[in-house]
């Protein structure tokens, strides 16, 4: 069965329900064809402009932050950063209503902690985003091997501003073990059992998980929109 079969049956059996996306999709082989993905660069424009904290993108005095729980290896991850993250940037997190926090997860494999380790480095450097939506772009089988040094460095490479080599060092650094650490925390704290999921809440409160039905932005908009009327 591929992904983009996978992804299908899935969707009509109604298995999206949950807002928890199954991230081993029943034992694809790293040999397997991997599903086309959503063109991913085409979001890259979105993010001129929005200042980036860490693993936030968007204003830090926003009112309403939305924390999305992803894996880099996660398919249908790469589907929601080529679709909907584009409406909710342009609809709330540009104008200031809300910001997005990035808490990675390595539910996949080795793959999908490297990947993550490069990111929250190149988050250091305010680039989080950027990286993240390219590694979409050119997602690989699941731990085949292809998250390598030297596909970071051509990620890197091609994102004006980031040093890549300093990412690649800080990757291994305690700073990013803890906040590894501290995504995974959060993830069992708001039980999450699947990427993508999300959490929101007020600024300053408590965040709570968001039970979606599908990958559209319009899955997410009646919760953000609550959150913004209070």
């Amino acid at each position: 069965m591929t992904r983009r079969t996978y992804l299908a049956v899935a969707a009509s059996a109604g298995l999206l329900a949950t807002g928890l996306f199954a991230t081993s999709l029943v034992g694809a082989r790293a040999d397997e064809p991997v599903a086309p993905q959503p063109p991913v660069r085409s979001a890259l424009p979105l993010l001129n402009g929005i200042p980036q904290h860490g693993a936030a993108l968007g204003r830090p005095d926003a009112p309403v932050t939305l924390v999305e729980f992803a894996d880099l290896q996660c398919p249908y991850c790469a589907a929601w950063a080529g679709g909907a993250f584009a409406d909710v940037v342009r609809d709330y997190v540009r104008p200031g209503k809300a910001r997005i926090v990035f808490s990675g997860l390595a539910f996949i494999g080795p793959d999908s902690e490297r990947g993550l380790r490069f990111a929250f480095a190149a988050g250091r450097q305010g680039k989080l985003w950027q990286t993240v939506h390219l590694i979409y772009a050119s997602q690989g089988a699941e731990n085949a091997g292809w998250m390598t040094d030297d596909f970071l460095r051509e990620i890197g490479g091609s994102i004006q501003g980031l040093d890549a080599e300093r990412a690649l060092r800080e990757s291994d650094s305690p700073a990013i073990d803890r906040q590894i650490a501290s995504a995974k925390a959060s993830a069992t704290r708001l039980g999450v059992r699947g990427t993508p999921a999300f959490a929101a809440g007020r600024i300053g409160g408590p965040l709570r998980p968001l039970a979606v039905t599908s990958l559209e932005a319009s899955a997410l908009r009646p919760a953000l929109d609550s959150l913004l009327a209070r």
